[in-house]
């Protein structure tokens, strides 16, 4: 009973190539009826051909464009955009071939957008309810997938983790082979131990194994090699899940170089067509913000220079992207001093803090002027705070992390400044959590992100009890 889906999977996929005919079939009569408000015999017979031509292709190609595999582990969107690009296929291939016999003239657009939208929600519709149909046996141990895991590292206690609290994908991991101290963390008795390479091929025929998930860690690739050649005769799906989560980097991005897959392992999501969609924002933002700010700045200015003597605005070299020194901009808040050979960081009740400068500190009015940097190209609106030279060179060595930082573009606002880590950061600790939440944000970062961290900013983040 466990396995009469999968035994019967070429059955089930024929009827849902049967049922997405249907599905098209009926869809493009009810464009007719939304677009004509007629039957659709009723109409110039190119689309009546064309309503055969394009259900009969999506019969034939839609297999070869992989829409009736395995879903389980995918997600839905990921099927729509598959679904909805194939479909799209299918009818400029109906188009072209209404081109051919010379009646392209005679079809209706209208009427092909219609179809379109509507095949396209037929087809989606089912296919959740079958998704939902199969994730639900699941749950009940129909539909199972049996797995073998090569690995019991980071990555393999994690997808063991995975299989077992998200059920509704169905897959249940009956041996795992591994060695040394990770042969020591299967705590699990009803999972069997495989006791080396050589054996997987036979466990895997004996009790009819589905999948194979190698997970071993990139370092032993001599033993993915020999994995290879001893599983040369397995029939059965083989995953290979790369042991990339001890590597915690930036991103583990696939692409191709040189004609050859790479992995990008420190290259920013805010990288690319990312990137100018990020910058454009950025000066676009700025300049507004500088414009709507300036009588606020004359006035802070004229402030500054009734407070103490000196210049209004303080200047010191920050790194930018990539390691890339510049000067960043913030109003005088302290009195004219000289530092030599390291930079103290202002603490509660510095002497050296003006008043209108305290301020300007406790509300961060004093960081306005870096709209400037971010004109300039040296800074960004949303970005991990730039750091005195003196504590980058402090913290890059103690700190694993610290200097991936500095592959985006600093900001004046940032994901560690909303949940409060600013101001002094006079322990490892507290630099520690700000550089987790930094990597965080370059990890996680969307144009989405930026626009909330910035509304948080405006309305909650300029005031803090470490900003003194």
């Amino acid at each position: 009973m466990r396995d009469l889906i999968i035994t019967n999977s070429s059955r089930l996929e024929f009827s849902m190539r049967v049922t997405d005919v249907l599905a098209l079939e009926l869809a493009g009569g009810l464009a007719s009826l939304i677009h004509f408000q007629i039957p659709l015999v009723d109409t110039p017979p190119i689309h009546t051909v064309l309503l055969h031509f394009c259900s009969a292709l999506a019969f034939l190609l839609f297999p070869q464009l992989e829409l009736y595999g395995s879903w389980r582990g995918r997600s839905l969107a990921d099927m729509f955009l598959r679904l909805a690009a194939s479909w799209g296929l299918v009818l400029l291939v109906g188009l072209f071939f209404s081109f051919l016999i010379h009646h392209v003239g005679n079809v209706s657009r209208l009427w092909m957008f219609y179809w379109y939208a509507t095949g396209v929600s037929f087809l989606m519709l089912y296919r959740i309810g079958v998704y939902y149909g199969l994730r639900y046996l699941r749950t009940k141990g129909l539909n199972n997938k049996r797995v073998v895991l090569v690995g019991y590292g980071s990555t393999g206690q994690e997808m063991h983790r995975r299989a077992l609290q998200q059920d509704w994908t169905g897959y249940d991991v009956m041996a795992v082979y591994a060695e040394g101290d990770d042969a020591d963390r299967i705590k699990d008795p009803g999972i069997a131990r495989i006791g080396s390479l050589q054996e997987i091929h036979d466990y895997v025929v004996r009790n009819h194994i589905h999948e194979i998930w190698i997970t071993l860690p990139l370092m032993a690739s001599p033993r993915l090699q020999e994995l290879q050649y001893l599983l040369r005769n397995t029939l059965v799906d083989i995953r290979w899940v790369p042991d990339v989560l001890g590597l915690q980097m930036l991103t583990n991005k696939m692409g191709n170089f040189l004609g050859l897959p790479v992995v990008d392992l420190n290259q920013p999501i805010s990288s690319g067509v990312n990137g100018i969609l990020k910058d454009i924002f950025d000066k676009a933002f700025s300049l507004a913000a500088l414009i709507l700010l300036l009588p606020l700045f004359i006035v802070i200015a004229i402030l500054i220079k009734h407070s103490s003597p000196g210049p209004v605005f303080f200047r010191q070299p920050r790194l930018g992207l990539n390691g890339r020194q510049f000067n960043v901009y913030k109003f005088r808040t302290m009195k004219v001093h000289q530092e030599t050979g390291k930079v103290t960081q202002a603490t509660r009740d510095d002497p050296r803090v003006t008043p209108i400068g305290a301020f300007l500190r406790r509300t961060s009015l004093d960081e306005l002027p870096q709209f400037i940097n971010v004109l300039l190209g040296d800074m960004s609106v949303v970005g991990p705070r730039p750091h005195a030279l003196q504590h980058n060179e402090m913290y890059k060595d103690l700190l694993e992390m610290y200097m991936l930082r500095h592959r985006v573009k600093p900001g004046i606002t940032g994901w560690a400044q909303i949940h409060g880590y600013r101001g002094e950061t006079d322990t490892v600790d507290k630099m520690a959590k700000r550089v987790q939440f930094d990597l965080h944000y370059i990890q996680n970062w969307s144009l989405w992100m930026d626009l909330r961290i910035i509304a948080w900013t405006a309305f909650r983040g300029w005031t803090g009890a470490n900003a003194y």
